[in-house]
């Protein structure tokens, strides 16, 4: 069986995408449309945070509970749900940051305990944090629970580096990428535990996507480009269907006995 075929099984038979140069292209673009529609729900419409964080929840809720339900990876309902918890991620670091007046560090620091619990009482019960194979409900729940954490944390991280260490959205997009630069460096070039390395990169390409949606929509008078909020989550919400689209005509290239054999185990 070929490479690309092993991997189109995997796929199938699991309910996460396979981590390959796409499924990192597809997390930048969906924590970047998260930041940029958590921002127009917020800012732009004026709702406010509490308000958006209640319709954002709605969203992700109605999304898991259609993630969860499914047997097998469903590109559109997983990363669906992936833009989610980027959105609800955004409401809930700003909510803690801004409307509790907690401010970024702490905000970032009661994130990143609530990540490592979720990844501790994982790793206690499975005794590795490998993200496959992911069939068993438990498990799942725990993986969305972490990356509702680590995408929650990565927007306040991102906003750290902005207004707290005083960098411009460019910088602080150059600064999470030599991060994510680092961890794939790691990865190849070290006997780094790959499932830590992967829950490190999975943290920063939040901010990533956080710093550099920011610097998509705001005014030039704050070193952005002015997109604004919708214009970008427009352009976003396009990119990110063209790599979903991409990602289901993978699956249906499966081998025909490969499919045959997943409906008798869905029977």
């Amino acid at each position: 069986m070929s490479a690309s075929s092993t991997s189109a099984n995997q796929e199938l038979f699991n309910k996460v995408a396979q981590v390959t140069l796409i499924f990192w292209l597809t997390k930048i673009v969906a924590t970047t449309l998260g930041e940029t529609f958590g921002d127009f729900l917020s800012m732009t419409l004026g709702l406010g945070y509490t308000e958006s964080l209640i319709i954002t929840s709605g969203f992700l809720v109605t999304l898991l509970v259609a993630q969860l339900k499914s047997k097998r990876y469903i590109p559109v309902i997983f990363w669906m749900a992936i833009v989610g918890t980027t959105t609800v991620g955004t409401e809930i670091s700003d909510l803690i940051d801004r409307t509790l007046g907690l401010g970024y560090a702490l905000g970032s620091l009661i994130l990143s305990s609530g990540l490592f619990l979720s990844l501790f009482i994982w790793y206690k019960k499975y005794k590795s944090l490998n993200i496959y194979p992911m069939v068993e409900p438990a498990k799942e729940l725990l993986f969305w629970v972490a990356v509702l954490f680590s995408n929650s944390l990565g927007t306040a991280f991102g906003d750290f580096l902005s207004d707290n260490m005083h960098l411009s959205y460019l910088g602080g997009s150059i600064v999470t990428s030599f991060v994510i630069l680092a961890v794939v460096l790691l990865h190849y070039f070290s006997n780094i535990n790959k499932h830590i390395l992967f829950w490190v990169a999975f943290v920063f390409t939040r901010p990533f996507g956080a710093t550099f949606g920011d610097l998509l929509t705001k005014p030039t008078a704050l070193h952005g480009l002015n997109l604004g909020t919708l214009n970008a989550s427009i352009v976003e919400l396009a990119l990110i269907t063209i790599l979903i689209i991409i990602a289901h005509i993978n699956l249906n290239k499966l081998p025909l006995h490969t499919q045959k054999a997943f409906v008798k185990i869905k029977r």
